[in-house]
């Protein structure tokens, strides 16, 4: 059996390496690094890809984010909800605005946030809501939409772990996850489902004004050479990376099928198991119906039951496989987002998913010899 990886970017990049060679060569030759013709191609080949009107390429994921709310125009001491159970990236960059962070509980079986959570921490000073569409798949956005409309609050997408998924609206109708609200934020990290070989992110939305401004904020609020017309930032995405992410960008929804496949494999596997939970999607499918397009599967999380979630992260390093848990720790409980105004009744349910989350192995390389061990082993340990 090959080695089981976390993230197999070395055999991804064997079955695309010709491509991406070529990629990398023709940028080397033109030595167009910095806004080269690589990254207008992808700019607008990925808002061909999303359906939306403007792509706006920068250096990397929480940057776009950043970025995204510079663009909005939110002032310090706004009021920003967002989940508590999520990278630390999202709650950083609005502490970084001097905007005020309000995180609220998330849902115990699709991990994305809460609406009803959201809705009871809306106040005055609430400018905006940032749904973190989580592991792979959309938050609610149908009601978070018509809370925001309710509320005349903006909503800024944090899509850095679901591109190329689709949220299916209560009409029947479809779009791009990162599209759906004002403004969408991603990120190219290597590891994302469609990523770079270094640091990368893009901004998208549909608002031509907002387009306008953010160009302005990534490249030192220049429209014109040395007009500085805005207040900006330095994060331009490199003619490299986009070289790279033009070669992947066609492989995208192949990408995720493959990982889709792997989910429904694993979730097989675990059905029925005792104190093994498989991640549920919105739609309820758990990840084995075979049409779902609604969950690109960027982690594939279990919720083990037990208590035995730490002994497994160590029994499963023990036998050759890799894991994470995320998240370990919530992010009102970290140091640097510590507030007097969090309860911890708030946060039963993100209380209760630190202790219980494991991520397996979740790439395009997969092969049923690895799932079929993994699964093996995780049954093995649980149940004992």
């Amino acid at each position: 059996m090959r080695k089981i990886q976390m993230v197999d970017l070395g055999g991804q990049y064997r079955g695309i390496q010709e491509q991406v060679n070529a990629a990398i060569t023709s940028v080397m030759e033109t030595s167009a690094f910095i806004n080269g013709p690589e990254v207008h191609a992808f700019q607008k080949e990925l808002e061909a890809y999303l359906g939306v009107k403007h792509v706006i390429p920068c250096g990397n994921g929480t940057d776009a984010l950043q970025i995204a709310m510079m663009g909005l125009g939110l002032e310090p001491g706004d009021e920003v909800i967002t989940a508590d159970f999520t990278f630390a990236a999202t709650v950083e960059v609005i502490a970084l605005l001097q905007l005020t962070p309000v995180l609220v509980d998330v849902d115990p079986e699709t991990f994305n946030i809460d609406v009803a959570a959201i809705e009871r921490s809306i106040t005055p000073k609430t400018k905006a809501i940032v749904p973190v569409h989580l592991f792979g798949q959309c938050a609610p956005m149908d009601a978070i939409l018509a809370l925001a409309e309710k509320h005349d609050l903006y909503v800024i997408e944090d899509n850095a772990q679901a591109i190329g998924a689709n949220h299916t609206f209560s009409d029947g109708r479809k779009q791009k996850a990162g599209t759906i609200g004002h403004v969408g934020s991603t990120s190219f990290f290597p590891s994302k489902n469609l990523g770079a070989y270094g640091d990368g992110g893009a901004i998208f939305t549909n608002d031509d004004d907002l387009a306008h401004t953010l160009r302005g904020i990534v490249n030192h609020g220049m429209y014109e050479r040395y007009h500085h017309d805005v207040i900006g930032v330095n994060s331009r995405l490199d003619s490299i990376q986009a070289a790279v992410l033009r070669a992947k960008l066609p492989k995208l929804d192949n990408y995720c099928n493959r990982r889709r496949a792997a989910a429904r494999k694993y979730s097989r596997a675990f059905s029925g198991q005792p104190n093994i939970t498989v991640p549920k999607t919105v739609n309820g499918c758990e990840g084995i119906c075979s049409t779902c397009d609604c969950h690109v599967f960027h982690q594939y999380t279990l919720k083990i039951t037990n208590g035995k979630r730490d002994g497994l992260v160590a029994h499963l390093s023990e036998n050759g496989i890799p894991c994470g848990v995320y998240y370990p720790i919530p992010l009102h409980r970290q140091k640097a987002y510590a507030d007097a105004r969090y309860d911890e009744n708030d946060f039963p349910v993100t209380n209760q998913l630190i202790k219980e989350v494991i991520s397996l192995p979740m790439h395009t390389e997969l092969d049923d010899e690895q799932i079929a061990f993994i699964t093996k082993t995780v049954i093995d340990f649980v149940i004992e």
